[in-house]
Order: structure tokens, then sequence, then C-alpha cells
């Protein structure tokens, strides 16, 4: 189905819906058989959504619980982490079949992007999401519309209070990991090197990188390298000589996270394998340059997991939106790579992120 044909298809059910007038006297469901949480997001902000997983599948047992998400990340699910089943879809591509099969729902969550309300209300009783999207035009289709948090918050806890529910904590059994094709794994103990991110405002420098793995090495922990399929220069960077194993490029996405549940530790910058790894459960020291280890960092589901934040105070960590609501307790930046008045052309918060400071933040889980 083409991008303007889903459109159609739609906006058709949804025109048909509210040319009825009993569908302008909607009830909220109390005990939902069929639910779908309703995004598009990328990898570490779609295993963000986890805690409110977890408080559905507490809350709603009985419901048949459905989770959308890009299809390059459906195979995590494989194993229905919750009860929860992938529907795979690219609404940029206009692919929704997925997502129309498993219709109709009770209950739709839309946990940040409120551009999905048209789809939420053409195939549900009820949809719920957070108030404040822009432009405002993008609320108008919600049921129900809970004010965005104005106290400081991880992202998963205030998107888990979505659904009422008692504060829970996260345990890797929680996860069963998916099948993955065979890979020659490291021989343990080995801890996991992730270079890549999202921008290279991001990046580590490379000469920080290699003396970690030394070090690692000296402890008695064999280091290996870890990057996209476009970031494998960084790991040459790092290891020129190609002293350590390097997974850069060859590992899908289940064959990553079984790379990862056999290390017994991880460094990475404050990207998607990040908050992959704290589902697999293991050790993780991430570097948080400009994203904020308020929001993206453990909260009070994950404060039980093994995971570390590093980061330092800088003053250009100003900015004040999240998925565009704001709030004078988000302090984060969000500005790309480049030499413009807009942007910014030196990672200056990783960089202010020593040697030392990722040292220690090792030393613990390594003595363990």
């Amino acid at each position: 189905m083409s991008r303007a044909r889903a459109r159609l298809s739609i906006f058709g059910r949804l025109a048909r819906q509210l040319l009825n007038p009993s569908a302008w006297r909607r009830r909220k469901p109390e005990a939902p058989q069929s639910i779908l949480v309703l995004h598009h997001l990328l990898l570490g902000d779609t295993l963000m959504l986890t805690p409110l997983l977890a408080r559905i599948a507490a809350r709603y047992p009985q419901a048949r619980r459905n989770l959308s998400c890009p299809t390059a990340l459906a195979p995590l699910y494989a194993g229905q982490p919750f009860g929860f089943t992938a529907l795979p879809w690219n609404p940029r591509q206009g692919d929704i079949a997925s997502i129309l099969a498993a219709a109709p729902f009770d209950l739709v969550i839309i946990p940040t992007e409120n551009r999905y309300s048209p789809l939420a209300r053409a195939l549900s009783q009820w949809v719920l999401g957070f108030a404040d999207d822009t432009p405002h035009w993008k609320n108008w289709l919600l049921d129900e519309a809970r004010p965005f948090p104005d106290a400081p918050a991880a992202f998963g806890d205030f998107c888990a209070d979505l659904i009422e529910g008692p504060a829970q904590h996260y345990q890797a059994t929680d996860w069963p990991l998916p099948a993955a094709a065979p890979f020659s794994a490291p021989s343990t103990p080995y801890a996991v090197l992730h270079l890549g991110a999202s921008s290279p405002l991001k990046y580590w420098p490379s000469e920080r990188w290699a003396a970690l793995a030394d070090w690692l090495a000296a402890q008695g922990t064999t280091p290996v390298w870890s990057a996209g399929a476009r970031e494998t220069a960084l790991v040459t960077a790092a290891d020129p000589k190609g002293r350590f194993a390097s997974y850069a490029g060859q590992l899908d996405l289940a064959q990553l996270a079984r790379l990862f549940s056999g290390a017994g530790l991880i460094v990475c910058p404050d990207t998607g394998v990040a908050h992959l790894a704290r589902i697999v459960g293991t050790p993780t020291v991430a570097l948080f340059g400009p994203g904020s280890s308020l929001i993206s960092g453990a909260g009070e589901y994950w404060a039980t997991s093994p995971f570390t934040a590093v980061s330092i105070e800088i003053a250009c960590r100003n900015q004040t939106n999240t998925f565009r609501r704001h709030r004078d307790w988000i302090q984060r930046c969000s500005r790309s790579f480049g030499e413009q008045p807009t942007q910014c052309a030196e990672a200056r918060c990783m960089q202010g992120i020593t040697l030392e400071h990722v040292k220690t933040a090792c030393s613990a889980y390594l003595a363990r």
C-alpha cells in the first residue's frame, strides 16, 4: 500500500466513524480486551517504553497486547516480552497492514507523537496520550489527554504513568531473548565497547577508547569492538592495528543482544544499544554527552539494574524540550553537528568525560 492509499484508508475509516452520531458517545473501556501501544520510534526510545509495557501487562493481564514498532526492531520482541506482540510498520511508506490486521482495539496508547491519533481514533474505542503536542491539531482526536509531567522523571517512568498501577522494577528474566543466527562469540570474560551513536556529538575520542581497551585487557577482561555498519571507521581509528576483535557492522539486533548477554561489561555512548544492554541485564556504563542522563537514565523502573550514567555538567545542555513538549526541568541538547550558529561544532560534553571517569565506573562492575 502506498503512503497516499494508506492515508486515504485511514481517513476514510475516520470519516465514516465521525459521521456516525454514536461515534461521538465514546466510553473509556474498564477492562479492555485489546490494546495497542502506537509509535514509530528509534531503538533507544522504543526500549525505554518497557516500563509502560510492564504496567499494561500487570493492569490488564487478560488483554491482547500489541506494540507497533519499526520493522527492523520487531525481531527483538519475538519472545513476546510482557505478552506483547510486535506489529512492524512503516508509516512513511504507507505500510500499515500489520496494524489493520490486528484491529480493532479497545484502547490505543500513544506515548509520544500524537500525529498518529487519526489512525488510533479510526481503529479504536478509546485513545490515550499526552497533551501539548504541537501543532495543536495533533491533540484533537485524543479521547484522554494526560498532562505532560511537571516534575523531573525518566522517559520510561512517565510513559508508564499513563496507566495507573504500583511501581515495578525490571528483571532481565522479563525479556526472553530472540533466537539469533550463529556467530563466533568471544571467550569470556569480555567487555563490549560500542563506539557508534546517532550523532557525532555523542562520539567519545578514539584515543580514550584505545586507552580504555588497554586498561580492560590489563584487568583480565578482553575488550571487543562494536559499532554500526556505517561506523566501522570509528573502530579503525581506535584500534588501527586490529589488536582486538571487532564485530562492527557484522551483527543484526538479535545477534547483538546475544553478544551483549554474554559480556561482563558494556561501555557505550548514550544511544540505542545502551538500552539494549539494559534489557539483557549486562552491567553497562553509558557516556552521556548532549542527552539527559535523567530522561534517558535508569529512573525508578531500572533502579535496581546494573547501569551507570557518566556525565559532566555543561552549560549548553540547556534546551527544555523533548517530543515537542516544553518543561523547565528538561535539560538536554538536541543541536546537530555543524558550524552554523544553531549547531555545535565539537562535542565538548563528550570530551569532558575523562578516561578516569569511565575507568572508575567500570571498576565497580569488574570488582564483582
